[in-house]
């Protein structure tokens, strides 16, 4: 995999200029949607992810609010995409048989 440098220090492009933290393989959006989802501080997200260093999740944050319409349209698109593949997915009979219950 080719990685394209920016001018942020922990984070690089890979070949499809989606950006990741540097020295791993995880996504920039990935950790700003945890960030989202918990509501979890950068000391948080580095207890959860003790392999990142606090400079790595401040440049990862960074990022975000740098480039935060680009990101938030990706992260929409691949909501959507979630959502068009569960519906053409069918359900497996257990869920249907919960959801016909009111369990789920």
């Amino acid at each position: 995999m080719s990685l394209a440098t920016t001018r942020y220090e922990h984070i690089v492009l890979d070949e499809n200029d989606i950006p990741l933290i540097s020295g791993t393989n995880m996504k920039v959006v990935e950790l700003v949607l945890e960030q989202s989802a918990h509501g979890w501080s950068p000391e948080e997200l580095h207890f959860q992810h003790p392999y990142l260093s606090l400079g790595q999740i401040f440049s990862a944050l960074a990022y975000y609010w740098d480039h935060k319409d680009e990101l938030d349209q990706n992260i929409g698109d691949r909501l959507e995409r979630v959502n068009q593949i569960r519906n053409q997915t069918e359900l497996p009979p257990l869920v249907g048989d919960l959801k016909n219950k009111g369990l789920l």
